[in-house]
């Protein structure tokens, strides 16, 4: 995945508050009232509502703005400090006097939540606020690659301030995407596109969805009554439903589902940051739904780094040996990644034709030296060149794959040169690994790498020999 090559800029409209945590203990019921008291061990507070959208598109490496309303109160002081903490300027943030800023706190006990308690401000902001908002909004727009609406229902997002938000940003053609709530949409008419769940999907549409038919006939009712360029509903561990001339899901791709809270914001913020650098949505949303694979399974309002994101994509396909085949120019892209998480790269080459004992043996070893073995393997003219007109037996394809799917082989990349040299020059490898046979010998891209390591070949194991006896009719005893 090497289809990010911009930092956007990002505005987020909507519902601020802060996620609250007291950690602890259930061991006995309270002597008086029948319920568990909990021992809190520890606490904490993170951004949530927009703001665990905010805390998703900075984790994946957005520049990000905010426009909302707070109260002048300690938990709005406490939020616009988390806001800093992560180099999101408040000044944007607007003071009412007399509202709540909003705070949800939950109690966990053994990894599981057992109350939640929230104190907040739910009215519409006042109109003097919206004003505010619309000033702020109009002066910067033409700033933002993509404006996020996070509506929590607490009354920020009221229905002239939203409409006039899609209508500047359709004018300024800028694509507004909206996480939807309650059951009359028709405040988010014009936007690109909503988020709601299935669920909201349902309350919004009287629709209950139960079959493929029944989602198409949703996901257009949304699409035609709010004047969507695309039409999304996320339906869990079914993945997301997508419709713009034609209904397509796309499934999940979550391993162990932990904890859903915030998964929509992540996916929201995905989409967003995807369409922001001009991926189709087809590939926004397979982006968003390996984002929010990899935040299920963490407890709490979670997020994802691209970093984490390339890593599972990578480990969902481990068993796909073809996606373990690279170009140049994918292998230089995870190099530098590699390189950047502080991962030690080794790299050996090699032609590989009728794959044997001895080779696998040899790659073994290789991988031993290091994080990530990556193979340059001569391809059927490079072959030609150094063994003779009848090799290779096997094909390059065909080479590439069963190195593939060794288990100790990381990454394979065909090269066409006599030498992978241009190769090493982009990998740059901590650790560069020869035969035996190249004792006291130069080695092609020694200059590069930090080391040199000399495996011995397995005694009698060789293509040669393999073919030889093939070529006499001999068995091996």
């Amino acid at each position: 995945m090497n289809k990010f090559n911009k930092i956007p800029n990002i505005l987020v409209i909507g519902d601020l508050m802060i996620d609250h945590y007291l950690w602890g203990k259930c061991e006995r019921i309270s002597p008086e009232a029948p319920v568990q008291v909990l021992n809190v061990q520890s606490e904490s507070s993170v951004l949530g509502g927009a703001g665990n959208v905010i805390n998703n598109l900075f984790a994946l490496g957005s520049k990000v703005d905010v426009i909302s309303v707070i109260g002048d109160d300690l938990v709005g002081n406490e939020l616009k400090f988390l806001l800093e903490k992560i180099d999101i300027s408040t000044s944007n943030l607007i003071i009412e006097k007399d509202r709540k800023t909003s705070k949800k706190s939950r109690l966990i006990a053994s990894q599981q939540q057992v109350l939640r308690y929230d104190n907040e401000s739910i009215e519409d902001i006042s109109s003097k606020s919206v004003n505010a908002i619309l000033e702020i909004f109009t002066k910067n727009i033409k700033n933002y690659d993509c404006i996020i609406l996070s509506d929590y229902g607490k009354g920020v997002l009221t229905n002239d301030l939203t409409q006039n938000i899609i209508k500047i940003a359709n004018e300024n053609k800028i694509k507004v995407l909206v996480d939807p709530k309650g059951k009359d949409y028709s405040k988010y008419k014009g936007a690109y596109t909503l988020t709601p769940n299935k669920k909201e999907a349902i309350e919004a549409t009287n629709i209950e969805i139960k079959d493929n038919v029944s989602l198409e006939t949703a996901i257009k009712q949304l699409k035609y009554d709010c004047n969507l360029e695309v039409s999304l509903i996320t339906l869990g561990e079914s993945g997301i439903a997508l419709f713009d001339n034609t209904l397509r899901v796309k499934p999940t791709v979550a391993r162990e589902v932990y904890d859903v809270t915030g998964a929509g914001d992540t996916v929201i913020a995905s989409i967003a940051f995807a369409i922001s650098n001009d991926l189709n949505i087809d590939e926004a949303i397979n982006f968003a739904n390996l984002s929010a694979g990899i935040v299920v399974g963490k407890l709490g309002s979670a997020t994802a780094t691209l970093d984490e994101i390339y890593e599972y994509e990578s480990s969902l396909h481990k068993s796909n040996s073809s996606s373990h085949i690279k170009t140049f120019k994918e292998i230089e892209t995870l190099s530098k990644k590699f390189h950047e998480q502080g991962k030690k790269i080794v790299f050996t080459n090699g032609c590989f034709d009728i794959l044997h004992a001895g080779h696998v043996k040899y790659l073994e070893v290789a991988k031993s030296y290091g994080d990530i073995l990556i193979v340059g393997l001569n391809s059927d003219n490079s072959v030609k060149k150094l063994k003779g007109s009848n090799r290779p037996i096997n094909n390059q394809d065909d080479r590439a794959y069963i190195l593939a799917s060794l288990e100790s082989v990381d990454y394979v990349v065909i090269f066409e040169e006599e030498t992978p040299y241009e190769l090493i020059k982009l990998i740059i490898p901590h650790t560069l690994v020869k035969g035996g046979d190249y004792e006291g010998k130069d080695v092609v891209g020694q200059d590069i790498s930090n080391e040199l390591k000399l495996v011995q070949f397995v005694n009698g194991k060789s293509t040669t020999n393999i073919i030889q006896r093939i070529q006499n009719n001999e068995t091996n005893n």
